[in-house]
C-alpha cells in the first residue's frame, strides 16, 4: 500500500480523474481518493512512487509519497 498526498484536486472531478489515472499503473489492484485530505492510497503488487507519480504528473497533478 502506498499513500500519495496529491496537488491540484479542486473538486470531485479531479478526485475522480486522479482516480483513473492511478489505475492505469501495472499492478494497481485499488485506489482510495479522499479529495478532503488530497490523498490516494494504492494497493497493488509491483507497483512503484515513481510510476504512480508519473502517472499523475501526465494527468495534470503533482503528487510525492506520505
Amino acid at each position: 500500500m502506498l499513500k500519495l498526498s496529491v496537488e491540484g484536486m479542486h473538486c470531485g472531478g479531479c478526485a475522480a480523474s486522479v482516480e483513473k489515472s492511478l489505475r492505469t499503473v501495472a499492478g494497481v489492484s485499488s485506489v482510495t481518493v479522499d479529495l478532503a485530505q488530497k490523498t490516494a492510497v494504492v494497493d497493488g503488487a509491483g507497483i512503484t512512487p515513481s510510476a504512480l507519480i508519473a502517472a499523475l504528473a501526465t494527468a495534470g497533478f503533482e503528487a510525492r509519497v506520505g
